[in-house]
């Protein structure tokens, strides 16, 4: 990918914490604050939808219980997956990614589609959420980013659909994560803001690859990685951190 197509600032979750995470709710508060590109975890139910949703546990984001992954979705689309943030948001359903492609297609919005399996189930999701993502984003211009900090979500995702640009997500510089990104064809490598510094920056740009950084919640972290040249900056703050 020789033109980067994608915008600097990129909302985490659709607005970070303003709004019940992963939720449309979520992703049309970022979108007032004048974002263009969001963040969102993709998993599979039990029966093959692809929904949003970042823990593989549901009890934190909504009133179920046990693995999202267990969950035919017809019982996921019934959970409220708003009432856990505030009264405001009580309701709120969790999405399919087909919903929130609908959403930013309508509106002229790009995503960074993660990759977050229920253990066990890599491949398949990586699989799963390519094919689906292929077909949703048929005909535009730019297409999703997909990233995963599992390597055999994306190693899927490249067999699927191999014209779909990749990122690989790494929280610490593990052994061979260099080289794991070059293997898995990655355009970018998206690092805890904390792993960036110029050498790191310089190896990756010189391998033909962007640098994104996450979570990033203040100015002067957001400064520093902007004099170091890093090309995306994923961010709960929206309300903080203009996208300019």
């Amino acid at each position: 990918m020789t033109h980067w197509p994608y915008p600097r600032w990129i909302a985490h979750r659709g607005a970070g914490q303003l709004a019940p995470e992963n939720t449309l709710a979520a992703f049309r508060l970022g979108a007032t604050y004048g974002y263009r590109m969001f963040e969102c975890d993709a998993k599979l139910s039990a029966d093959g939808v692809v929904f949003l949703m970042h823990d593989a546990t549901l009890e934190r984001t909504t009133n179920g219980q046990g693995m999202g992954g267990d969950w035919p979705w017809h019982a996921l689309s019934q959970l409220d997956a708003g009432g856990w943030h505030s009264r405001t948001y009580a309701g709120e359903a969790v999405p399919t990614l087909e919903a929130l492609a609908q959403f930013c297609r309508a509106n002229g919005h790009l995503l960074n589609i993660e990759i977050k399996p229920t253990p066990g189930s890599e491949a398949a999701t990586g699989e799963a959420v390519a094919r689906l993502a292929k077909r949703l984003w048929a005909g535009e211009r730019v297409p999703p980013l997909l990233t995963s900090f599992k390597p055999e979500a994306l190693a899927a995702a490249q067999q699927t659909a191999p014209e779909l640009p990749r990122g690989l997500l790494i929280d610490t510089l593990w052994t061979g994560w260099f080289e794991k990104a070059q293997a898995l064809a990655c355009v970018a490598v998206v690092a805890h803001y904390a792993l960036w510094d110029a050498a790191t920056v310089a190896q990756v740009h010189n391998a033909g690859m962007r640098c994104l950084s996450y979570t990033v919640n203040d100015d002067s972290a957001a400064q520093h990685l902007l004099d170091l040249g890093t090309d995306g900056i994923i961010t709960d703050r929206v309300d903080l951190l203009p996208p300019h």
